[in-house]
């Protein structure tokens, strides 16, 4: 629990202009070490005073994370960038100056009076500056950089609502600030620009070809496996373990569209003969196929920004239903879906089948 936490406040904030009030009280929880809630572009997020030892230390507290799993620092602007990190090179600032504010994340080399928790013992920090109104006003407003991994229990489906944050750290941290659903719905490009040829750690809302057109040539972290984790010290946030996973077992059914349809079918049948509730995870206009299951739907076929923004929230559905299995439909790995198949892979924690027709 965040220290001196005897109630969670909940302020509700108006995205496009929030109360100053709100978030001078905010702010000064922040200062003072607590653990504020706040919405972002992306998911909301759990911040700290990333110079507070105490104050990040207990960021892993409440969320019940793994301490070798590192934050992001949050800024409201690009100077600040500079105050902490040992070296910003070019391609950094080019991109911070095309993305930033946005759904992009700098891994950048050192840092300088940032809490050594923040890092997670690794010799580099993560910077982003969100999209969001009310994460900006209240960062300024701490005047301090603002370590902030997603507000949810560690392995949880992130959230994207206020109402999501308040299930899973109610009477944990110390304020929930509600600015309306996330925008993106699933987290960050993480960027690791340390390197001549910048490298993505975790997909996101920023494409690789977002930037490539800034930098040039840039990689795919090789040590990223089809299961969406790796193994060893994980490098930046959420690389290492499962996420994103509703309290129901689920596995991914990767392949063409058609074949992928048949499969689940095919398995539903098949735990529904050994007396289980089924559910399927699904894009619009696919629900109908499935009969005798719960299907619950993520957006349509061929828009991945609805995918992404409504994927964690129909992974939560799934917890207020009795399923006892859980289908999901993959998506198409390019684009924004590369982000998506990312966290389905990992709330899926290595249980993917892949199929194709072989006719």
């Amino acid at each position: 629990m965040a220290p001196g936490v005897k109630k969670t406040f909940f302020w509700q904030v108006d995205k496009s202009c929030p109360d100053p009030e709100i978030v001078r009280q905010a702010g000064l929880i922040l200062r003072q070490g607590g653990l504020v809630a706040f919405p972002t572009e992306t998911v909301y997020g759990l911040g700290a005073n990333a110079l507070d030892d105490r104050a990040v230390k207990s960021i892993f507290t409440a969320k019940g994370r793994p301490q070798d799993n590192p934050l992001i620092v949050h800024v409201a602007d690009i100077e600040t960038v500079y105050n902490y990190a040992k070296s910003v090179p070019l391609k950094a600032r080019r991109l911070m100056e095309q993305f930033w504010p946005g759904p992009l994340t700098l891994i950048l080399s050192g840092g300088r009076y940032i809490s050594e928790l923040v890092s997670a013992g690794l010799p580099s920090l993560a910077f982003r500056m969100p999209d969001h109104r009310v994460a900006l006003e209240l960062i300024k407003e701490a005047g301090v950089p603002v370590a902030a991994p997603s507000a949810n229990i560690s392995g949880r489906p992130s959230p994207t609502t206020a109402d999501h944050v308040q299930m899973d750290l109610q009477g944990r941290i110390n304020a929930i600030l509600d600015g309306g659903p996330s925008g993106w719905g699933v987290e960050s490009t993480v960027l690791d620009v340390t390197g001549e040829i910048p490298v993505i750690l975790r997909p996101g809302g920023i494409t690789p070809d977002d930037i490539s057109a800034v930098t040039g040539l840039v990689e795919m972290d090789r040590s990223l496996g089809k299961n969406g984790l790796v193994c060893g010290k994980p490098r930046s946030p959420g690389m290492k373990y499962r996420h994103y996973a509703p309290s129901a077992p689920m596995v991914l059914v990767e392949g063409d569209a058609p074949d992928v349809v048949r499969e689940i079918k095919r398995l539903s049948r098949e735990y529904i003969q050994q007396g289980k509730i089924v559910g399927v995870l699904c894009r619009e206009g696919n629900q109908n196929e499935y009969s005798g299951v719960l299907a619950i739907t993520a957006g349509t076929v061929f828009d991945q920004f609805s995918v992404a923004a409504q994927l964690f929230d129909a992974l939560r559905r799934f917890d207020n239903t009795g399923v006892e299995v859980i289908l999901a439909e993959g998506v198409e790995d390019r684009g924004l879906g590369m982000a998506v198949s990312n966290r389905l892979r990992k709330a899926a924690g290595g249980n993917i089948i892949r199929v194709q027709n072989l006719v």
